[in-house]
């Protein structure tokens, strides 16, 4: 199989400009095709983790991968798939989180056959009227007010300067065509409508064509984007979301979502997944099991999956190495005239958000300390002669922390 059909059999191709042509450059490793990234927080997250695994597969085809940062267009902001704007950044804050995507990325991408740019490098120096006569008149108002990343914001309000965002975008895609020969754009289902207005402007402008594919959106069984949990996104910084909690996140996703999780994420054998296709039961767990090691080994390598993997068992199984469990040091500070509460505690360790956040799960039967069910909402008060010792507390059957005093 090649990796067209693979890609298709996996799920992961939502929308093209021409099959055809994209197939036939695709399996002969004669794309040269990008993808962008906009620096907007200092982490790559679950979002990006379908764009960096297929731009893995297409070079590992003898494609040649064009990762741009988008350290200019972040100074917009992209308004696709959001209510409201995005909070407005620094050129300081926009380099420290490029430095920080390199550095991920290189898990994924080998940059030795590979090409990374940053777009502030063309878009800053940009004069205004130039653009407007040389780039605006290739675009009509109509058209983008139609396009869904706009649609969406027209209730709410769309400012002038996230409306110059598929510009820019469009903009990205002929710089690199004319300085890197890039013929083809890649990106989420969302950004259709800019990645069209790409091929647009190269066509007016040059006379040439170039292609634009559209990658499945990570959406579970329900419609939701995948990737969020109750405290916030899942980051693939180890410092933001560690690997262990990475680990659990993918443990944990449901079972109708587990296979479909394998097939487009895991770079497992098509075979081997189609045999899990027919698992039912029991054995999902062990195929999420299988996902989120798989999962947490390309992002965090082979050494922190198996401590995540070893860390699991501890918990769930009564067996493995608790020392990968997720820690918390208590000092004495952290409590009270020498004290400190379960409730406390779990703020502490970031089980929950508050106090009465804990005091509820309690009152709910779904908090135990070191296997005993805690009822009493008083019970767990922790005396500072506890020096040297530990205790794991478990919130529902997903969540837990060792304390260590």
């Amino acid at each position: 199989m090649q990796i067209y059909e693979e890609l298709v059999a996996r799920g992961l191709i939502a929308q093209v400009t021409n099959e055809e042509e994209i197939r036939k450059m695709v399996n002969a490793g004669e794309a040269t095709f990008y993808i962008g990234f906009d620096p907007t927080a200092d982490s790559l997250h679950v979002g990006h983790f379908m764009a960096l695994c297929l731009m893995k597969r297409l070079q590992m085809a003898g494609n040649k991968p064009v990762v741009l940062i988008g350290g200019g267009t972040a100074m917009i902001g992209d308004p696709s798939g959001r209510s409201d704007m995005r909070k407005m950044m620094t050129q300081e804050t926009i380099q420290h989180n490029v430095d920080c995507f390199k550095k991920q990325m290189s898990r994924f991408i080998d940059f030795d056959r590979a090409i990374l740019v940053n777009n502030a490098d063309w878009l800053l120096n940009l004069n205004y009227v130039e653009l407007l006569r040389d780039v605006g008149a290739c675009f009509s108002v109509n058209n983008m007010l139609r396009a869904e990343c706009y649609k969406q914001r027209m209730e709410k309000g769309l400012s002038f300067l996230e409306f110059n965002y598929m510009i820019m975008q469009s903009y990205d895609f002929l710089e690199l065509f004319k300085r890197y020969g890039c013929n083809m754009q890649f990106g989420g289902d969302d950004q259709w409508s800019n990645m069209l207005g790409g091929t647009e402007l190269i066509r007016k402008k040059l006379g040439k064509d170039a292609h634009a594919m559209t990658i499945t959106l990570l959406l579970n069984s329900e419609g939701k984007k995948m990737g969020k949990t109750a405290s916030g996104a899942v980051w693939l910084d180890p410092e933001k979301t560690t690997p262990f909690e990475f680990y659990q996140y993918w443990r944990n996703v449901s079972d109708a979502d587990v296979l479909k999780c394998i097939r487009m994420l895991t770079f497992l054998p098509l075979e081997e997944i189609d045999e899990m296709d027919k698992w039912e039961g029991a054995q999902l767990n062990k195929a999420k099991e299988i996902l989120a090691y798989e999962l947490t080994k390309l992002v965090h390598g082979d050494e922190e999956a198996d401590k995540a993997k070893e860390a699991a068992l501890a918990l769930f199984a009564g067996n493995g190495n608790s020392d990968n469990m997720p820690t918390t040091q208590v000092k004495p500070e952290d409590g009270r005239d020498g004290s400190i509460d379960l409730l406390q505690l779990m703020v502490l360790g970031e089980m929950t958000t508050s106090r009465g956040e804990a005091r509820r799960a309690v009152e709910q039967g779904g908090v135990s300390v070191d296997d005993e069910k805690i009822t009493d909402i008083k019970h767990g008060y922790v005396i500072s002669e506890m020096a040297g010792k530990e205790i794991i507390v478990k919130k529902g059957k997903k969540s837990f922390h060792k304390f260590v005093f």
